[in-house]
């Protein structure tokens, strides 16, 4: 049985630490080879603040609106944590008073909720300058109390320990709805989507989805790099948008060929058809000129990230499977060389828990691990976006 303990890690290390745990509660998120990284780099880059697991743009103001009132109560901590915690599960139950369906974080866990909207959005309200408050949702708590000793101080300490205090939210932070825990919408308010707007461009000037949220732009397209208005961004998120369109193309081969073996190993002859029918496609739609003329040094140079470490491994293996696919890309689905090299990534990253290796762990495989092409959370950002642009 393995366990994880806090070191003596600073506030910057202890929100890393949490942000990386929660990646592996996320089915997004799989990284059966290693690439994780990479992908983050290039999603941080282009849309800051948002997560895989972000439903709605409105979370954003939610959560401060419920900490905002929660400041003011002079509580022992473990009640200022129940009581957090009830009132955002109080709603879940508000937005479906107030006629939402989908994207209600809690909507059919109730109580039993275990990753709250705080957690979801919390390193994203802090990106946006919408939290000013530099440390984790724990530390806050602690902080809280704090403040709330200081309640049975004298005058003069109790002004001292308000004057210290740091500020928790941006001051420009819209008014909350008096009824918000009894009847809730995703829609925001002109005001509300201006504000957000506004953090962006203030927090987040150079990046791709402020650019989109300040113009207004809202299309309706599956790939970041089919965007209509592509021509128009940037030239440096531009630049960026094409490596990430090869990167996940190129990759997405060496996704498939993993399942592939998987299946194989499986024996699931449905599964096989499946992989490789995909493969085929794949085959099909990789341009070659594009890989062959991708450089791999100007990728490396704009990905770079300071939240991400793309370690010397990972792109390796990206060097050498682009080598493979350039090398034939009609062979490479039955390619020796290309099912060794993806058998020792994987192998290398999972050691004992290797579905090469570990039968039991294979057994508990369902069928499909990583094989979407990486969006890097365009998903998430387009439905921001529609949600701003839809404020009334």
């Amino acid at each position: 049985m393995s366990s994880l303990a806090w070191i003596d890690f600073d506030e910057a290390e202890r929100q890393r630490a949490q942000r990386i745990m929660a990646l592996f509660q996320e089915r997004e998120t799989r990284d059966e080879l290693g690439l994780g990284a990479i992908r983050d780099s290039i999603a941080d880059h282009l849309f800051p603040g948002t997560s895989t697991i972000q439903t709605r743009l409105r979370y954003m103001l939610f959560i401060p609106w419920l900490y905002r009132a929660l400041e003011k109560r002079q509580i022992p901590e473990a009640q200022l944590r129940g009581e957090a915690r009830d009132a955002e599960i109080r709603l879940a139950d508000a937005l479906k008073v107030g006629g939402e369906s989908n994207g209600i974080i809690g909507r059919d866990a109730g109580p039993r909720l275990q990753r709250l909207p705080s957690s979801v959005y919390w390193a994203g309200l802090g990106a946006w300058g919408i939290r000013v408050f530099p440390g984790s949702l724990d530390s806050l708590f602690v902080t809280l109390r704090g403040r709330g000793r200081s309640h049975g101080a004298s005058s003069g300490e109790d002004a001292l320990a308000g004057a210290q205090a740091p500020a928790v939210w941006n001051s420009a932070l819209p008014q909350t709805p008096s009824d918000l825990l009894e009847r809730a919408v995703f829609r925001l308010t002109t005001d509300e989507a201006q504000f957000l707007i506004d953090r962006l461009v203030a927090s987040q000037p150079a990046a791709l989805l402020t650019m989109l949220a300040r113009e207004g732009i809202d299309a309706d397209c599956d790939y970041i790099w089919t965007h209509p208005h592509l021509s128009a961004f940037p030239a440096v998120a531009r630049r960026l948008v094409q490596h990430g369109e090869i990167f996940s193309q190129v990759m997405h081969g060496a996704a498939l060929l993993y399942n592939l073996a998987l299946s194989e190993l499986r024996q699931r002859d449905d599964w096989i058809d499946d992989y490789r029918e995909r493969l085929a496609a794949w085959r099909d739609e990789l341009d070659p000129s594009a890989v062959r003329v991708w450089s791999l040094e100007d990728f490396w140079n704009v990905v770079e990230h300071p939240a991400h470490a793309v370690r010397p491994a990972a792109k390796r293996f990206v060097t050498e499977w682009r080598e493979l696919v350039l090398a034939g890309r009609e062979q490479v689905i039955a390619s020796p060389a290309a099912r060794q090299l993806v058998e020792e990534r994987e192998r290398r990253l999972k050691t004992s828990q290797s579905r090469y290796a570990n039968h039991a762990v294979r057994d508990r495989w369902t069928g499909a691990s990583g094989a979407d092409r990486l969006t890097f959370r365009w998903a998430q950002a387009i439905s921001h976006l529609r949600d701003l642009a839809h404020a009334e």
